[in-house]
């Protein structure tokens, strides 16, 4: 295919996969050995102490909210910083003013986050492996929500690296936003230990709902309805990408 569209949209997604795959060092291996670290220190040690959550063995609960923060944090992480550096090296300005739409340049380094995160979540996935013996429920609701998460926050880190003016604006979301919420997404316990209040307070976060519906695809547990799950996770797929190639339309923290 030699549609113009085309050859932009796969020259920024091999750019940025070129950009993550050239330094694996980096970008591939920390977020294995990250998990590798969760999974001996809560799965072995803390979880030999729990036993079961919600009737499954403790490492098996917590692994699919593992593979799931590995996937959110590296899709997000690569957007922000390379739109950024694209932004700090003034060569985004090449793309603006290139007879390319908006939508090509979002959809691009969209697909290349993803790709980056799926690539972590996949590392994770089989070093999972070695801790415990991990059952694909439904593969068809596994792979759809592990896609539609990794979107999702690739197109967040996105509006994160146009909303940034330096550096430091880059780490702020992950750090004050995102860590929390994805530790309080259900990763390492059941909602219904809560109480009432805090079950409520939790179905605000999003993470939440990725979590559980890519939990059920692995185990076949969840916390909440798959369908309503889905509907939350489409709904801000829509108003993210919404958002990003809106501030793309009016050059928002692009054109100087």
């Amino acid at each position: 295919m030699n549609h113009p569209y085309w050859v932009a949209f796969s020259t920024i997604v091999y750019k940025e996969i070129r950009r993550f795959t050239r330094i694996w060092v980096q970008t591939l291996l920390p977020p294995g050995i990250t998990m590798v670290l969760y999974f001996i220190i809560f799965g072995n040690l803390i979880g030999s102490r729990i036993g079961t959550m919600d009737g499954y063995d403790y490492m098996q609960f917590i692994v699919p909210g593992l593979i799931m923060m590995s996937v959110i944090t590296n899709s997000y992480g690569n957007v922000s910083s390379s739109f950024f550096s694209n932004k700090f090296q003034k060569s985004i300005e090449e793309l603006m003013v290139a007879p390319v739409p908006n939508w090509v340049i979002m959809l691009g380094f969209v697909t290349g986050g993803a790709a980056r995160g799926l690539a972590c979540g996949l590392i994770v996935t089989i070093l999972s492996l070695w801790f415990t013996d991990l059952q694909v429920h439904n593969i068809l609701i596994t792979l759809s929500v592990i896609v539609l998460t990794a979107i999702v926050f690739a197109t967040a880190g996105l509006i994160n690296a146009i909303f940034a003016t330096k550096f430091d604006d880059v780490t702020i979301v992950p750090t004050f936003i995102l860590t929390p919420l994805t530790y309080l997404g259900g990763v390492f316990y059941s909602v219904s230990l809560l109480p009432e209040v805090w079950q409520w307070v939790s179905k605000l976060n999003p993470i939440f709902y990725m979590v559980n519906t890519f939990r059920y695809g692995i185990i076949g547990h969840s916390d909440i309805p798959v369908l309503g799950a889905y509907a939350m996770l489409l709904m801000f797929t829509a108003l993210l990408m919404s958002w990003a190639l809106y501030l793309l339309h009016t050059g928002r923290g692009l054109r100087s």
